[in-house]
């Protein structure tokens, strides 16, 4: 592998995505030469990691981690973040694995990291939402849980649920990855919130979310009240220089 701190790794956790994953490989890696994949699959129970391994023995910018069963969204992420940083690649991503992630922002990323130390994909920007296939309750539940972490944390963003983002390897080396224990939304807010509080800078690029066409999605009502309390206990942290 060439100098990986000039390289991006998008880290694609899997459960259950047999179907997106070979049309989803190839699409992130033709975005730009500098960019790697990790798959990291809990035990899917549709063979995902099988899949996955057999694609790495083609191609060598994939990479594969297999973990023992559902740990969660947030602790995959945290793996994944420790593995790029072990192997000195300079920007890491997230990103899904069902498509609702389109691929072809990623050089858009790669672009306004130059400006920024995390880059996430806004939904809703300047007044526009750009969601498609969501029923109106759901998306009127993102969009709205955006505006409750915005009232009760300060956090200055648009979407502060998404989870397409790119972090400069500083941002993940400085925030006490330890201490994040969120899932879900709120993974994605405790991120963007230890981030905004450890002084790195924060832009947002609006992207086109599509909502999935194989396959089953996550969410479930634990992932949403988690994400309910925890902005109230991210913020009384950081009042008491505890985050």
């Amino acid at each position: 592998m060439q100098e990986t701190r000039d390289r991006g790794l998008v880290i694609v956790p899997t459960y259950n995505e047999r179907e997106n994953l070979p049309r989803l490989v190839p699409e992130i890696l033709s975005q730009d030469a500098r960019l790697d994949i990790l798959v990291i699959d809990d035990a899917s129970a549709d063979g995902t990691g099988e899949l996955a391994d057999r694609l790495a023995e083609a191609e060598p910018r994939l990479h594969v981690l297999h973990r023992r069963g559902k740990l969660g969204l947030g602790t995959a992420y945290l793996e994944g973040f420790r593995w790029g940083l072990t192997r000195g690649y300079g920007y890491l991503f997230e990103m899904d694995a069902d498509f609702s992630h389109d691929p072809a922002h990623l050089p858009q990323f790669l672009e306004a990291i130059h400006d920024y130390d995390l880059v996430q994909g806004a939904r809703y920007f300047h007044g526009r939402v750009t969601v498609v296939n969501w029923p109106m309750p759901r998306l009127l539940l993102s969009y709205y849980a955006s505006a409750y972490v915005r009232f009760v944390t300060g956090l200055p963003l648009f979407d502060a649920t998404t989870g397409y983002k790119c972090f400069r390897r500083e941002v993940l080396e400085s925030v006490a990855l330890d201490r994040v224990e969120s899932e879900g939304y709120a993974f994605q807010i405790e991120m963007s919130f230890r981030t905004w509080k450890g002084g790195f800078r924060i832009g947002e690029i609006p992207i086109v979310f599509v909502d999935r066409a194989e396959g089953e999605s996550k969410m479930s009502k634990r992932i949403v009240w988690e994400a309910v309390w925890k902005v109230w206990k991210l913020r009384i942290l950081d009042l008491f220089g505890k985050l």
